[in-house]
């Protein structure tokens, strides 16, 4: 194995456990969006104001960070060089990656933070149906039955799924892998500089009261 291979066998490696962690983190996400009533529990047993305050800002701010990690790897993944290289469960992980995305854009532009605004609801669910896709690519498309278990147990169900919807699959992973980018990066891009409007409105003072 000359050093070529080596480098290139580290950063797949890098990449895949990367992704792993990202479907983890929208997990995460999705549960302390979820713990608002938790979260006001505790709330109740702190003393100060200022320490409220913080516990207010940190289960929010918590939450936004790992919805940005999980839209930092997803867009460094999505791309046709990667995706060849590494295990992915497309198109599923990319439209959770969309989803992510979305509900990361109201959170942070729309008023999406507030427990009380309609955005938050939105975000939540937005997690949430992010969660299931990629639950249903990692389950059953990425951590597949193994090659193992199909040499003593044929199945056309786990094959057809390894073979057609695996990043890395050749050749049909490979054909879905580039139509996928072709209508997943677009959308992305789109919902980056939906954020980046957004962003430069809410900059905007508010025009003064009369």
């Amino acid at each position: 194995m000359n050093e070529h291979e080596i480098a290139k066998g580290l950063e797949v490696w890098i990449l895949q456990n990367l992704l792993n962690v990202s479907i983890l983190l929208g997990i995460m996400a999705s549960g302390l969006l979820l713990a608002q009533g938790y979260y006001r529990e505790l709330s109740r047993h702190l003393n100060l104001r200022v320490s409220r305050e913080l516990w207010n800002l940190l289960t929010v701010l918590l939450a936004d960070l790992m919805l940005v990690a999980v839209f930092l790897v997803g867009y460094v993944v999505l791309n046709p060089d990667i995706m060849a290289d590494i295990k992915m469960a497309v198109p599923f992980y990319p439209i959770a990656t969309l989803l992510f995305t979305a509900a990361l854009v109201l959170r942070l532009f729309k008023g999406g933070h507030d427990v009380d605004s309609p955005n938050f609801d939105w975000s939540l669910r937005l997690t949430l149906a992010g969660n299931f896709i990629n639950v249903l690519g990692f389950t059953f498309v990425a951590e597949a039955a193994s090659d193992e278990y199909l040499a003593h147990h044929a199945s056309p169900f786990w094959t057809y799924l390894k073979t057609h919807f695996r990043s890395n699959a050749d050749p049909i992973g490979l054909e879905v892998s580039q139509v996928t980018f072709l209508v997943c990066f677009p959308l992305l891009l789109l919902l980056s500089a939906w954020a980046v409007k957004s962003a430069l409105v809410g900059m905007k003072p508010s025009p003064p009261k009369a």
